[in-house]
């Protein structure tokens, strides 16, 4: 696949809380053209109980909310995850309720009225961010999983685009290469909850894997039935990029 845009950020998972139904119905179907899952909820509170029972990688909220206001949610949120990317909606100006929407964890907010290419653009930097904090370049054998970009090479091909849910599963595979990572594990680290939906959805992202790493024979990913997965290579290394030389796929 070609990448009309580097920086794009796509596949992610995305939390929206608003209680305009009109407006919550418009921006997840745009977010959802664009590639994103979205899920929603009308307010604080079934925001906050969202997230603890399937996780997100991105959180869209509205500050002025019934049962609970973004703010609450947000700092509640906090208490769960400190790094999922949190961006606030709202219709208030003044600058001290802008300063406590960061001060309790907010990484970005967007005043309404809004246009929707400026909250996607935002979305996507966000994500971006997130994903280059959490780390960069892995060696997988021959290959070589770019996180900040979502891109797995081979040798020095210009590889293929995963999305954000494939390079994530890859990246843990790839820090405990040799071991068995539990299938309960990964699906905490995706969609923090265990059950046989994830269960399957999880069978289906390692086939795909397997897929992208077919071009070098010295890579087998395994599947330990009942316990998880993991990734062996021989010489492989785990870590910055290093020349690897020259490959046959």
């Amino acid at each position: 696949m070609s990448r009309n845009n580097e920086s794009e950020v796509r596949g992610g998972r995305i939390l929206l809380v608003e209680d305009d139904a009109t407006l919550s119905m418009i921006v997840s179907e745009t977010l959802q053209r664009d590639g994103f899952e979205v899920v929603t909820a009308s307010n604080g509170d079934d925001g906050l109980r969202m997230f603890a029972r399937q996780g997100a990688d991105l959180i869209v909220a509205d500050v002025m909310m019934p049962r609970m206001d973004g703010f609450e949610m947000g700092r509640r949120i906090r208490q769960l995850s400190r790094s999922v990317p949190l961006l606030f909606l709202t219709a208030k100006s003044e600058i001290d309720d802008i300063v406590e929407g960061f001060e309790l964890g907010g990484n970005d907010y967007l005043k309404k009225p809004f246009k929707m290419l400026e909250l996607i653009v935002r979305i996507k930097a966000l994500l971006r961010r997130n994903i280059r904090e959490e780390s960069n370049r892995f060696e997988i054998g021959k290959y070589v999983l770019d996180m900040s970009t979502q891109r797995l090479s081979f040798l020095d091909d210009e590889g293929v685009e995963l999305t954000l849910i494939e390079a994530k599963l890859l990246k843990e595979l790839a820090v405990n290469a040799g071991q068995t990572v539990a299938a309960s594990t990964m699906m905490q680290l995706i969609w923090q909850r265990d059950d046989p939906y994830s269960r399957n959805s999880l069978h289906g992202f390692i086939h795909k894997l397997r897929q992208y790493l077919r071009c070098d024979p010295s890579i087998s990913l395994i599947n330990q039935r009942g316990i998880g997965h993991g990734v062996t290579a021989e010489a492989a290394f785990f870590g910055l990029y290093a020349d690897v030389g020259h490959g046959f796929c």
